[in-house]
């Protein structure tokens, strides 16, 4: 590792990722397991996209956004599980301070436009549950365009700040991180200058691209659900709710497992207890999400159908 040296400080130009030192020597076992699982997550959003895109039944805005959803966790997954299967087999890892700064910034990312779909997916459920009459002028092809480009948008030009005030920060000879990636806390634990504006910059970040959503999401399902108690008929309660039991599963997985993390105490003798929190959002609930969308969703159930039966 090459570094700058600068009056007593030395300025570090890469980083050292722990991983799960303490798992070395079942490491070969737990890199087949994490393989195995992260495999199962790549193929299950890759038949999702290419159901969604074969079958013309599934050309409506709720399917349109699913692809979306889909290509996203192919990306959030292997931003993250690449360089956690290597520290499975030789950790520590060095990756080069560049290395760290493009991965924060892609799972950043990702996590951001994660919370955006999810927010325009439950839109699309409250206007079709709510407004049934107005759905198909509401959500035309152009609203979900531009719907879909928004979320990527925004979710990308999210932690651009944050990031330009983290990595300005002055980083010590200490490089190590006792983490198997580059998230904000471990990253931040590095810095021996004043972290005071770029803690207050992550809050406001995390306000207003994560719980900013997640209100709105939970908004429209306070709603949605207020319309299907007022459904009469219980054939008719269940067929409304069928429409959008994936996407709330998914919904408080996702927000249930970053709540956990993120809500966690911080201290030292948790790092641990973290790290192993870690891999709820960016290992378990990216494997369950494809399964969830297949197996609690008949229309998708039956495209894979006839999808396995025109390929045999």
């Amino acid at each position: 590792m090459t570094s700058t040296e600068e009056g007593n400080v030395t300025q570090i130009s890469g980083i050292i990722l722990l991983g799960f030192g303490s798992l070395r020597g079942n490491g070969f076992f737990f890199f087949g397991i994490f393989l195995a699982i992260y495999v199962m997550t790549l193929v299950g959003n890759i038949v999702i996209l290419t159901v969604v895109s074969a079958d013309s039944s599934l050309h409506t805005p709720m399917y349109f956004f699913l692809g979306h959803f889909s290509f996203l966790e192919i990306g959030y997954t292997t931003t993250i599980e690449p360089i956690m299967l290597e520290t499975l087999l030789s950790a520590p890892v060095s990756i080069s301070f560049v290395a760290c700064a493009c991965q924060f910034y892609f799972f950043a990312s990702l996590v951001a436009t994660e919370c955006f779909f999810l927010a325009v997916m439950s839109y699309d459920r409250y206007v079709a549950i709510c407004n049934p009459l107005y759905y198909t002028s509401i959500m035309d092809f152009c609203s979900c365009f531009q719907l879909a480009v928004a979320s990527w948008m925004a979710g990308f030009l999210a932690p651009i700040l944050l990031m330009v005030l983290i990595f300005h920060l002055t980083f010590c000879s200490d490089n190590k991180i006792d983490h198997f990636f580059c998230d904000l806390k471990p990253i931040m634990k590095l810095a021996c200058s004043n972290t005071e504006v770029a803690e207050m910059t992550s809050y406001i970040c995390t306000s207003l691209f994560a719980l900013g959503p997640f209100l709105l999401t939970l908004a429209s399902y306070i709603y949605i659900i207020s319309t299907i108690l007022k459904i009469p008929s219980i054939t008719g309660k269940q067929r409304a709710f069928s429409t959008c039991s994936s996407h709330l599963t998914v919904v408080s997985l996702y927000y249930g497992t970053l709540g956990i993390v993120y809500g966690f105490p911080s201290g030292p003798q948790y790092e641990g207890i973290l790290k192993l929190l870690s891999l709820l959002y960016t290992v378990f609930t990216p494997a369950l999400n494809p399964v969830i969308y297949t197996l609690r969703n008949n229309n998708v159930k039956i495209a894979l159908r006839k999808l396995a039966q025109y390929r045999i």
